[in-house]
């Protein structure tokens, strides 16, 4: 059996998913990414020394009160899927003058991928 054409739009879908978390970096909106994550998505890594996790209701207060990202330069250097569980790493430069590198986890939930889990690494100097 061929799968290509399944891994190709299950690819498609996970971008497009991710997508949508940079939109609503970009937009300073966690309005619009939210769309992207599952509500019981987590949220983990260190901004300096302090860890910054929990709830990713988190990463929307904090989208929402630092504002637009308009310069955000995002790229996607990995996609693994295997049937219904996805990873990502996504690598973000200029968010507000920061450089971060995401890992998500995503899972197919109702045919639709939602993210699950989000790390994140800053960048030091940033």
């Amino acid at each position: 059996m061929n799968n290509a054409p399944s891994m190709a739009t299950d690819e498609a879908a996970v971008r497009r998913t991710v997508q949508l978390y940079i939109d609503g970096g970009i937009a300073g909106k966690s309005d619009v990414m939210k769309q992207a994550f599952d509500e019981g998505s987590t949220i983990y890594g260190y901004a300096g020394e302090d860890l910054f996790a929990g709830s990713i209701q988190k990463l929307y207060d904090w989208v929402d009160a630092n504002g637009p990202a308009s310069d955000l330069q995002a790229q996607i250097s990995k996609v693994d899927i295997e049937n219904t569980i996805a990873t990502v790493r996504l690598e973000l430069d200029n968010w507000r003058g920061m450089k971060f590198t995401d890992m998500f986890t995503l899972l197919k939930l109702d045919g639709e991928w939602k993210i699950i889990s989000k790390v994140f690494y800053l960048h030091p100097g940033n």
